[in-house]
C-alpha cells in the first residue's frame, strides 16, 4: 500500500520520523515523504530532515509563508497536482498545522482514505487556529491515531466510530527516545556556558503571546524575574523575533543581565538543552510532552491545553497569564519541591509508530 506521508512544520517531522525508522520493517507499506515546505527556513526545517535521518522528500510542495486561507490553499492545490499525477491508497497527516488540514481536504474530496496521528487532542478553545485544524481533520479521517486517553474520550463525545479509533502513544516520544543519546552526547548546555540543571529554556511563539504588545510586554518582565535568579537562554522563533522588534522590546531583552537570545536550534540542540534545564517556558504544544517523558518541570504559558496528560500525570503547569502563580512554581522548582511524575506515562514507551504501521499493515 502506497503512503503518503504529510509533514511541513517543524513539530511534524519529528513524528513522521517515528514511522520513517521502522518502514523496512512494514514491506507491505511503501511510504512517500510529502514536504508541504510550510516551514521553509533551514534552521526551521532542513536541518531537522538532516538531523532526523528523514528521506529527501517524494515531493516538495514549497508553498511558503502567507496568511492561513492562502497557505492552506496553496499547499491544497500543490498536494492535489501530486495526487492527479500519482495516486496514493492513503494519507497520513500528524497534528494540527496548516499542512494537516489542507491534504486531508485534498484527499477526502478525491475519495483517499485519511489517517490522522495525533487525534483527538483539544483544548477546546476555537480561538486557536490549531484547534480548527484538529476537529476538521479528525471529522474526515478514516484511521484516528490517538496519543492520550483524552483523545479517545473526546472522538466518541464527537460520535467518532470506536473501530476508527486507535490509542498508539505518542510518536514524537519515540524519536525522543531514539534520539536521545545523540543528543546527550552534545552537551549542548556547555556550547552556551551554561550550568547544568540550573537554567531556564524559553520557547514562545503562540499569537496570543507574541502579537499583543501588552502580552509581550509582560512575559518579558517575568523573563527579567527569572533571570535574576538563573540564567535563561530563549531560540528565538523567526515570529517571535519579528514580534519582539515591533513592540520595541529588543534592547529591553538587551538589556537583561543573564538572559541570551539564541536563534532558533536544531532538534538534538533543542533536547540536550531541555534536558539539562531546570525549567521550561513555553507555548509549546511538543514541549509540554517533551519536557514530561525527560523530566524537566514545564511552565506552559497558555490558559488550555490540547495535552492534558502532560498535566495529568507529567511535570507541566498551566499558567496562562498568571505570574503569582508562575513564580511561586518557579519557587517551588528552585526549592526542588515541584511537582515529578509518578512514573512513564502510559504508552509513551517508544512504540507509537510499530503500533500504527501495524494497523496500516492490517496485522
Amino acid at each position: 500500500m502506497q503512503v503518503d506521508v504529510i509533514a511541513g512544520a517543524r513539530p511534524n517531522f519529528m513524528k513522521v520520523a517515528a514511522l520513517f525508522a521502522i518502514a523496512a520493517d512494514f514491506p507491505t507499506l511503501t511510504l512517500r515523504f510529502v514536504h508541504t515546505g510550510q516551514h521553509y527556513d533551514f534552521k526551521m526545517s532542513d536541518v531537522f530532515l538532516q538531523e532526523l535521518g528523514l528521506p529527501e522528500p517524494d515531493r516538495h510542495l514549497g508553498v511558503g509563508s502567507g496568511s492561513h486561507a492562502h497557505q492552506t490553499a496553496e499547499i491544497m492545490k500543490g498536494y492535489e497536482a501530486w495526487v492527479t499525477e500519482s495516486r496514493p491508497a492513503l494519507c497520513l497527516v500528524v497534528g494540527d498545522v496548516n499542512s494537516t488540514i489542507a491534504c486531508a481536504l485534498v484527499a477526502a474530496k478525491l475519495g483517499i482514505r485519511i489517517a490522522h496521528v495525533e487525534a483527538g487532542l483539544r483544548s477546546f478553545d476555537r480561538a486557536m487556529p490549531e484547534e480548527i485544524n484538529r476537529v476538521l481533520t479528525d471529522s474526515i479521517s478514516d484511521y484516528l491515531f490517538v496519543s492520550e486517553p483524552s483523545g479517545v474520550a473526546n472522538l466518541a463525545d464527537e460520535g467518532r466510530p470506536a473501530s476508527a479509533i486507535h490509542l498508539v502513544g505518542q510518536v514524537m516520544i519515540d524519536t525522543l527516545l531514539r534520539m536521545l543519546p545523540k543528543a546527550e552526547a552534545l552537551h549542548t548546555y556547555k556550547t552556551f556556558d551554561l550550568p547544568d540543571g540550573e537554567y531556564a529554556y524559553v520557547t514562545l511563539h503562540r499569537p496570543s503571546n507574541v502579537d499583543e504588545p501588552a502580552a509581550l510586554t509582560a512575559i518579558v518582565d517575568q523573563l527579567g524575574w527569572v533571570a535574576q535568579r538563573m540564567p535563561v537562554i530563549f531560540p528565538v522563533h523567526p515570529r517571535t523575533r519579528a514580534r519582539i522588534e515591533s513592540a520595541g522590546l529588543q534592547s529591553v531583552l538587551g538589556d537583561i543581565r543573564n538572559l541570551r537570545l539564541v536563534d532558533p536550534v536544531g532538534y538534538l540542540d533543542s533536547l540536550s538543552l531541555l534536558k539539562h534545564a531546570a525549567v521550561a517556558i513555553t507555548d509549546s504544544g511538543g514541549l509540554q510532552e517533551e519536557s514530561s517523558a525527560l523530566m524537566t518541570p514545564c511552565l506552559t504559558v497558555r490558559e488550555n491545553t490540547e495535552r492534558p496528560i502532560t498535566i495529568a500525570e507529567g511535570t507541566n503547569t498551566l499558567i496562562g497569564h498568571d505570574w503569582a502563580l508562575f513564580r511561586r512554581c518557579m519557587e517551588q522548582i528552585m526549592d526542588g519541591a515541584y511537582k515529578r511524575p509518578a512514573g512513564a506515562i502510559p504508552y509513551w514507551d517508544g512504540h507509537a509508530g510499530r503500533r500504527i504501521m501495524t494497523v496500516l499493515a492490517g496485522r
